[in-house]
């Protein structure tokens, strides 16, 4: 079974409108309500996929209820901490073509309740073959809290993959004990190394460098270009058609989905890329964020080209 962690989970809501009027009233005829969350958009993907997994994270009050309730609409096991502050709600409005988020923070956690889900996550990788770790944390735990459960993952022989970004990742990366694959877009990784990389040679450079030791695989995401990895010494360029795009929000959880079902498979390194990439392309057609139609999966993993590269 894969674990997905999402430490600062949501209810996302989207208000579809012609035109936002500011300083004015603003009516929705359809609003659409979702267990959000990094992490929740991984869960929902690998669920999809009709593969085993079990959402945990930190959750509370009645948008955490909320929350909990939507999982098991859909079927999802989940096993979270459960806090009596309030989770949050994170809300797109839609219009004219555009997307105005308003995102909650989220509660603030003392140290007591990081503490308390280290010890339900000791419990929970008792039974697991894999862990995601997706987004930000909540305030109040300290910058390097994700190091300590990747510490807790080693211990006990788990697989974790880690998608988060800023200073969560340069956290991690400088910690003892790493993720077994990071997947940072092309942004990110030219924040990290302080400088624009546009070319093979360059981003082969970048995932060179010494803070990248101990990694077993970085896919950097390009967007539409496809993605460049590196698993062990080797690289790998990745192409992907040009696809007609309906929402392109969670397409970076749904690789990681792809890519924790291919490594919970034991698929070689060339299926899984091509398994992220696809569940990627698959999220991109659909309405609903974190969502794919496995149907659609083998014509999209088929499109999906992978170079070898010297």
């Amino acid at each position: 079974m894969i674990l997905t962690i999402t430490m600062n989970p949501s209810v996302d809501v989207s208000y579809p409108l012609e035109s936002l009027q500011i300083n004015d009233v603003n009516r929705v005829d359809s609003v659409n309500k979702t267990a959000g969350g990094k992490g929740l958009n991984v869960t929902r993907v690998i669920s999809q996929m009709d593969e085993a997994v079990k959402a945990t994270g930190i959750i509370g009050g009645t948008i955490g209820d909320y929350i909990l309730k939507n999982l098991e609409i859909e079927g999802i096991q989940h096993d979270f901490l459960k806090i009596e502050k309030e989770s949050r709600n994170c809300i797109a409005i839609l219009h004219e073509g555009k997307q105005t988020e308003i995102l909650e923070s989220g509660p603030m956690l003392d140290e007591s309740e990081g503490t308390s889900f280290q010890g339900k996550l000791v419990h929970l990788l008792e039974n697991v073959s894999l862990v995601t770790i997706s987004g930000s944390l909540p305030k109040g735990l300290p910058h390097d809290y994700y190091a300590s459960l990747l510490s807790l993952c080693k211990k006990k022989n788990v697989k974790a993959l880690l998608d988060t970004s800023g200073r969560y990742l340069k956290e991690t990366l400088s910690s003892m004990d790493k993720p077994f694959l990071i997947k940072p877009n092309e942004t990110e990784l030219s924040e990290l190394m302080g400088k624009p990389l546009t070319t093979t040679e360059e981003l082969k450079e970048a995932l060179n460098h010494k803070m990248f030791d101990g990694l077993e695989w970085i896919v950097v995401s390009l967007g539409a270009k496809g993605a460049f990895a590196k698993n062990g010494n080797a690289f790998y360029k990745v192409t992907i058609p040009k696809i007609e795009v309906v929402n392109p929000v969670g397409s970076g959880d749904a690789t990681i989905a792809g890519f924790a079902i291919a490594l919970h498979q034991g698929q070689s390194a060339e299926s899984i890329l091509k398994t992220g990439m696809a569940t990627g392309m698959l999220n991109t057609m659909e309405t609903k964020t974190g969502s794919v139609n496995k149907n659609n999966f083998q014509k999209f993993y088929d499109s999906v080209t992978v170079q070898k590269v010297d």
